[in-house]
């Protein structure tokens, strides 16, 4: 960064701190950062990296270096190298969403502890603030939230509403938080047609009413009742579930929920509502048996435990660059059936003895990849709840089948578009023939080549050709890495702690 481009910067981000009413101290805990690091970007003596002038213009919604439109982030890859070393898996991007979320149900005061802090997680900390949450960074992943007696619904930033999916799970903690209310649409990755009428109807069963109108649902709260109710969820959903859960958790009166998902985030976002003191039974089983507290109001701190869909992303770096690389912390209770597939399909793995995450309930390994010569497996792959193959960890099936010998076959009968996403491999020497909406065939194996490739509307599909690159020879692009930054903190980054080399740059 030149001078002028350094005072320049310093010049915006002053002008724009104070439309904002902050003072320095306040943008530093934002940033997770230091007051004297922010008086040295705003004389213009501080270098910036190109994260940290990313970050600054997700904060404050505007560009940063260059007035006018934002510019796009983009990777570039410097692919068949071997990798080597040991990466720690961060903390889970859904049970974070879902935790925030649930912060609304305590009048006191939540702290939660290393916090995945990437985009998906902003957003949502966007909306909350803007409702009136006090969200307060104390560094850089832990997040303080103190929420008002009553919070402004009207002033809901709709921007960052409509960016995120994650928003329709406000409506189980907000269950009887105004008359009425608007909520924007949901929005997210373009998955196809994920319809929440699940949700409406879990919530249906406590009395909240929703209309659809122009771009808004309008919510109209619950009559008060203290009774008792049970129901059976006709989808197992992960995120209906837990809105279901946060509803019940303040209700007066016991909720039993049948066909509940027991998944890792729905699991967390319990462990956090029992030190809440909701009581809680079958936790991890199908059937849930919730007492609500109506009146909640603790000073807890909680830390989210690690994402067994992170943990797979970096044990798909080990194996398709055919490296040794250990990943420690990973969920192991989440992650058995994808070892076993890999064990099957030949994949040489070493797993360490069990040790306990610091929420204190979820087990956790380290789990190191070795050289192997993969083989497709008999069977077709595909997801299923919890304990089944996780929806989540499937495309990376289609990069590691893609360097296994022979052909396989991959049903992701959950999402209309995501398979089509993954024919996007072929443009790094793949070779996946694309059977209906939900399946693919991978012929391996493959010899990757470098290519410029654009980042897909889907977080997976994405991730999938970065570690794909990783494994291609040369140089290769993934353009517009939005998506990425949604689901993954710095994964760039930790990909060359352990010998990747990937930067970031802009047009």
């Amino acid at each position: 960064m030149t001078q002028e481009t350094a005072e320049h910067v310093a010049a915006m981000l002053r002008d724009a701190r104070s439309e904002k009413g902050w003072t320095q101290g306040q943008l530093a805990a934002e940033l997770g950062t230091s007051q004297s690091a922010v008086a040295r970007m705003e004389q213009g003596k501080q270098n910036l990296s190109l994260k940290m002038i990313q970050r600054l213009e997700n904060i404050f919604d505007r560009s940063i270096v260059n007035v006018g439109k934002p510019q796009m982030t983009h990777l570039r890859v410097e692919g068949g190298r071997t990798l080597s070393g040991a990466v720690d898996v961060n903390s889970s991007k859904n049970a974070g969403v879902a935790l925030l979320c649930a912060s609304l149900i305590n009048r006191g005061t939540t702290v939660l502890r290393r916090l995945a802090r990437i985009e998906e997680v902003n957003r949502i900390v966007e909306v909350l603030t803007s409702i009136g949450v006090e969200c307060t960074w104390l560094n850089d992943t832990d997040l303080r939230l103190r929420r008002p007696a009553v919070l402004d619904l009207e002033a809901m930033d709709v921007d960052a509403a409509r960016r995120t999916r994650s928003v329709i799970m406000l409506l189980g903690p907000m269950l009887d938080e105004s008359r009425e209310y608007r909520l924007p649409y949901a929005g997210g990755c373009d998955l196809g047609t994920r319809t929440v009428e699940p949700h409406m109807q879990a919530l249906r069963e406590f009395g909240l009413s929703v209309e659809a109108t122009a771009g808004f649902y309008t919510v109209q709260a619950p009559p008060a009742d203290t009774r008792d109710r049970s129901f059976v969820l006709t989808e197992r959903g992960d995120t209906v579930t837990e809105n279901a859960i946060m509803a019940a958790a303040h209700r007066p009166g016991t909720t039993v929920i049948r066909n509940a998902s027991p998944n890792y985030m729905v699991q967390d976002l319990c462990f956090y509502l029992q030190m809440l003191g909701v009581t809680i039974e079958g936790v991890g089983t199908t059937t849930l048996k919730i007492t609500g507290r109506p009146e909640i109001d603790a000073e807890i701190e909680y830390f989210p435990s690690e994402d067994p869909i992170e943990a797979m992303s970096l044990i798909t770096a080990g194996i398709v660059t055919n490296s040794e690389v250990t990943v420690r912390r990973v969920p192991i209770e989440f992650m058995e059936i994808e070892l076993a597939t890999l064990g099957q399909m030949g994949q040489k793995l070493e797993v360490s003895g069990e040790y306990m995450a610091r929420n204190g309930r979820t087990r956790l390994v380290d789990v190191t990849t070795k050289p192997s010569e993969l083989r497709a497996p008999e069977d077709k792959i595909h997801p299923m709840p919890f304990p089944g193959l996780n929806i989540d960890n499937l495309p990376f099936f289609a990069v590691i089948s893609a360097n296994a010998h022979g052909q396989t076959m991959i049903h992701d009968w959950v999402y209309e578009n995501r398979a089509i996403y993954l024919t996007e491999l072929n443009r790094l020497g793949a070779q996946v023939q694309l059977l209906d909406p939900h399946r693919i065939y991978v012929n391996g194996p493959t010899k990757w080549r470098a290519a410029e490739v654009g980042c897909p509307p889907a977080l997976r599909p994405a991730a999938c050709l970065l570690l794909a690159m990783l494994a291609a020879r040369g140089v290769s692009e993934l353009r517009n890495i939005y998506v990425i930054e949604r689901g993954y903190e710095d994964l760039a980054e930790r990909l060359n702690t352990i010998g990747a080399k990937v930067e970031y740059f802009q047009d």
